[in-house]
């Protein structure tokens, strides 16, 4: 089983991120589930949203406590130890952030990627300046830092659940796959498939 953990802040777009991850790894044949968490229900309030899938049914159902990745849509929360909270030994960090991984040296035992998200969410007029609507813009990034769902998935599930802007929506998916900074050790290895020709 592998569980993934959103944390952002109410307006970012976390809870229709997670429902277009689970929706991507159902599409590929896992059992999925997804709900998010809300504390203060107001724009800008801390959000958190929980994913996890496996190839068999899960019985489990409880918030995510010991996540296998971590994804940060607001850089502010990254200096928070609470949003690593429980992490594995050796998960994975994805931070929006114009920074590199190694601006994030208190992550310490686990490998940061980063993307800035947010100017992508921009630049496809995704959101406003005040607010960048993030949560596309960051699952690109999610499939080439993990590999554990492909960019064609995502892009599916993007047009199945985005009906507005969609052609934008996509186009923040496949940039952010490729503007990714992955962790240095990831960057021996050759760049995965951009595997998005057929939509």
């Amino acid at each position: 089983m592998i569980e993934i953990r959103i944390h952002g802040r109410g307006g970012q777009g976390a809870v229709f991120a997670c429902s277009m991850l689970a929706r991507a790894l159902f599409e590929e044949g896992r059992w999925v589930q997804a709900f998010p968490h809300f504390g203060v229900e107001r724009r800008g309030a801390p959000v958190a949203a929980f994913v996890r899938f496996d190839e068999r049914p899960i019985e489990l159902r409880c918030h995510i406590y010991q996540p296998d990745y971590v994804v940060i849509l607001d850089p502010t929360l990254a200096g928070l130890p609470s949003t690593i909270q429980g992490l594995k030994p050796g998960g994975g960090v994805l931070v929006n952030s114009p920074c590199g991984p190694a601006e994030f040296g208190h992550f310490k035992h686990c490998r940061v990627a980063t993307v800035d998200a947010s100017s992508i969410a921009l630049k496809h007029k995704l959101g406003s300046i005040a607010s960048p609507i993030v949560n596309t813009a960051i699952l690109g990034a999610f499939a080439r830092f993990t590999g554990i769902v492909s960019l064609d998935s995502i892009l599916g599930a993007v047009i199945e659940i985005i009906k507005r802007r969609t052609d934008d929506n996509i186009a923040a998916v496949k940039e952010s796959f490729d503007k990714a900074v992955l962790p240095e050790d990831d960057r021996t290895l050759a760049a995965p498939a951009r595997a998005h020709g057929g939509i």
